[in-house]
């Protein structure tokens, strides 16, 4: 993508769905400009915001004319529609999105969850009930991963895809929000292998 076609990103490098788009871009040399939005002070609910983005969520890609893909993983599919990392053939592909689909419902709403209460808000008492609930769904989302990744080096087989990117996002963080990631040797490797990648950048 060239400066003339370049996008503009708005989110907040320390969340995990907008981190996954930052690394995207690294990983495939996506020149953007990216817009720092603060969420704990409400920039997403600005009337300025709202208009992008009616839903009121980061991160939110803004192309060259105008127009705007809100959602991480559809923000994913869009930048590396074109390369392998959507999969090489109808079947990886469909791997791909049940991945992704994974992230967002059986993953994040766990994970990144119990981060944000935990990192984001301190921890407050008020939330600690819900911090704790949270743990179970977690480490179940964490096993799935355990076993697949016992049996291929990638979440789809040999290779890297968005699928990877996607649940990178928030699981090699996801010590922040309780879950000891010793206790999933198969993630840890994972993890290695992905940060291994030259073209890596972690979270600023």
């Amino acid at each position: 993508m060239t400066k003339e076609n370049s996008v503009k990103i708005y989110g907040d490098i320390q969340s995990g769905n907008c981190y996954k788009v930052k690394l995207l871009t690294s990983l495939l040399d996506i020149d953007h400009e990216w817009i720092e939005v603060d969420i704990l002070a409400s920039e997403t609910q600005a009337e300025s915001y709202l208009k992008k983005n009616p839903n009121g969520k980061i991160p939110l890609l803004e192309l060259d004319d105008g127009t705007f893909i809100s959602e991480s993983n559809a923000i994913l599919n869009y930048l590396a529609a074109g390369t392998s990392l959507v999969g090489t053939c109808r079947f990886t592909t469909a791997k791909v999105l049940q991945w992704q689909f994974f992230e967002q419902y059986s993953h994040e709403p766990f994970i990144a969850v119990a981060r944000f209460i935990a990192k984001y808000l301190g921890l407050p008492e008020e939330r600690k009930a819900e911090y704790e609930a949270k743990q179970l769904g977690g480490h179940k989302a964490l096993k799935v991963m355990e076993e697949q990744l016992q049996c291929s080096p990638y979440l789809v087989g040999s290779e890297l895809t968005i699928a990877d990117i996607s649940l990178y996002g928030y699981t090699h963080v996801a010590d922040e929000g309780g879950f000891e990631l010793s206790e999933y040797p198969s993630i840890q490797q994972w993890i290695a292998r992905i940060q291994a990648n030259p073209k890596y950048i972690g979270m600023e």
